[in-house]
């Protein structure tokens, strides 16, 4: 306690005396940059706070705020049957098979669309070089007339490695040779639950519906190549290819990419109910409620089970084990894989006797 009883404190030193810790040296560099790092400090913090304000109180896009407000039908029938209906002959349904893989899902597809009762010819676009004889006879079972196509290469590295044979798809625009006015084309991963003949009737020479991610990005402008309306027209189709290797587009969606920027200010952007991606279920649940009573087709973009692994085949007599495993990693889209199996059992029972020739090749 009178440990420091002796203590006699040193003078202090006075403001720029030799030894003084508390020289004012002069630098009116160091203080310049000094008052410009505070600002940029300042002006960084109203910033951060400027975008955490817009953040909480901005209202969310119109659907990821999705509310049931219009139940009306998306199609008015009375001016619908004013429109001349399309003839059958002029319209074409097309799909793609591009790995054996796809085999039984395209046979689902087709077996839907006769139940849809679709007027319209259908044509199964096939790589010869990459599809068997086996795989081609259970695609074409439900009735899909297989078309022969070469295989347009990716023009670029990049290139998603499940997405290299997509650019084929381009020979979709020759079918003025076939004769066909009008072409629906959907992907394989996909059923259908309503007739959708009505697009044949559309004026336009491209529709398709707008994509949907479960990221930020939300819910965009750019289209989704699994589901599109198309005038075919073979210049046209010479006009793209002579394109996909110098137009800039990301080079990993490959010919949606490509598309996307060929058509992005002419296309005609249908309703989610022609494309029922499952992303929008992800993502907005209501809004996936709500389209149930509408929807055409059903995009089994985020599920498919009929594949295993990185998109290897399934045996027949597999696939609805397969399925169930992929409900159980899933299960947001148990409804909707359950609703493919079902498909797919119907289909089986209904091509029996053609799907046991094709097992035998």
């Amino acid at each position: 306690m009178f440990r420091y009883k002796d203590y006699i404190p040193l003078p202090p030193w006075s403001d720029g005396e030799p030894g003084s810790p508390y020289r004012n040296a002069k630098n009116p560099v160091g203080d310049r940059r000094r008052r410009i790092g505070q600002g940029i400090v300042s002006l960084s913090v109203l910033v951060n706070l400027y975008f955490l304000y817009a953040t909480f109180t901005s209202w969310p896009a119109p659907l990821d705020n999705y509310q049931a407000l219009n139940t009306h039908p998306i199609l008015d029938t009375k001016a619908l049957v004013a429109i001349k209906p399309a003839n059958s002959q002029d319209n074409a349904i097309v799909t793609g098979l591009y790995t054996d893989a796809f085999a039984t899902a395209v046979a689902t597809l087709g077996h839907t669309l006769n139940v849809a009762n679709s007027s319209a010819a259908r044509l199964l676009y096939y790589l010869p070089d990459k599809v068997s004889e086996r795989a081609l006879c259970i695609a074409t079972v439900s009735g899909w007339e297989p078309v022969r196509i070469e295989r347009i290469a990716p023009p670029f590295r990049g290139v998603h490695r499940h997405f290299l044979d997509q650019y084929s798809k381009l020979h979709l625009w020759t079918l003025d040779q076939r004769g066909y006015q009008s072409v629906m084309y959907i992907d394989s991963d996909t059923i259908v639950r309503r007739n959708f003949d009505e697009v044949f009737r559309l004026p336009y020479t491209f529709a398709a519906v707008p994509d949907v991610y479960t990221d930020s990005q939300g819910y965009v402008t750019a289209f989704n190549a699994g589901v599109m309306f198309l005038r075919p027209d073979t210049e046209l189709f010479h006009d793209m290819v002579s394109k996909i290797a110098t137009a800039h587009y990301p080079a990993e969606q490959a010919e949606q990419a490509f598309l996307n920027h060929y058509f992005g200010a002419e296309v005609l952007r249908l309703p989610y109910a022609y494309n029922g991606n499952l992303a929008i279920k992800k993502r907005t649940p209501k809004l996936w409620t709500a389209l149930q009573d509408e929807m055409r087709i059903m995009h089994l973009t985020m599920a498919k089970p009929f594949l295993q692994g990185d998109y290897a085949e399934v045996a027949m007599d597999q696939l609805e084990r397969n399925a169930e495993r992929v409900a159980r990693k899933k299960p947001v889209f148990k409804e909707e894989i359950a609703e493919w199996v079902e498909a797919w059992l119907e289909t089986r029972r209904t091509y029996a006797s053609k799907l046991a020739k094709c097992n035998a090749l």
